[in-house]
């Protein structure tokens, strides 16, 4: 089958990497996300990550303490993330690179953007790190950002959950699950498929969102296919 989508942007919480841990890195979660990532590749699409970091550390988290310097700890969570995932990806013959919005030459490249785009028309996969580089800003907006950036054709929102659903379904058996829905919708609703800013940013660059959940790692390449899972927000 050819892919639906020749540019994604694929966003991955922090939670999904710790897997059953709840917490830090799980080998075996990391392994099969990235076996679907070079499945991907290897079909022609061209992918770009942005991570989170809540496996080792939310900007919230630090109740007592000064929100950037906090946000700053969590850009640093999401670097682990990032290079555990290029580790993982590498391992499995697929070229990669890792950009991040604060320079740690040692560690990454900086965020360039003719470079991320270069590096990703030549079948590299290149992780976001870092969110935007900015406190106040979740990485939910980074990806929506990077997104416009790169001029990806969606954003793959991999969730914890399957789907986005008119209450929580963790605490209401009989939330229902909503197939589609427009910016406004989330904004009006208050749904949190992401974040007020993030939304807006997509809405104004009419970029699409699909919401999935990735506790079935392959679908990452079922949505890539065009099979319409979860649900989309455009």
């Amino acid at each position: 089958m050819e892919p639906k989508y020749k540019r994604i942007l694929l966003k991955v919480s922090g939670e999904a990497l710790a897997g059953d841990n709840k917490t830090g890195l799980n080998d075996a979660t990391i392994g099969a996300i990235t076996d679907k990532i070079k499945e991907c590749v290897d079909l022609g699409v061209q992918i770009a990550i942005v991570v989170g970091g809540g496996n080792f550390w939310r900007g919230r988290s630090g109740e007592n303490m000064d929100r950037t310097r906090a946000d700053h700890m969590g850009m640093l969570a999401t670097v682990i993330n990032a290079l555990a995932l290029q580790d993982a990806l590498l391992q499995r013959g697929v070229d990669t690179r890792v950009q991040t919005g604060v320079e740690m030459r040692q560690i990454a490249e900086p965020y360039i953007r003719g470079k991320a785009v270069r590096h990703l028309e030549k079948g590299r996969v290149v992780i976001f790190g870092c969110g935007s580089g900015n406190p106040f800003f979740s990485t939910d907006t980074a990806a929506a950002l990077r997104a416009a950036e790169i001029d990806a054709d969606i954003i793959l929102l991999a969730k914890n959950v399957d789907a986005v659903y008119d209450s929580d379904p963790n605490v209401n058996k009989d939330a229902k699950k909503i197939e589609a829905l427009s910016y406004i919708d989330v904004l009006n609703r208050g749904l949190g498929v992401m974040d007020s800013t993030a939304t807006s940013l997509c809405m104004d660059n009419h970029i699409p969102i699909r919401v999935f959940g990735l506790n079935e790692p392959d679908n990452i390449r079922k949505v890539i296919l065009g099979q319409e899972i979860g649900t989309i927000v455009k």
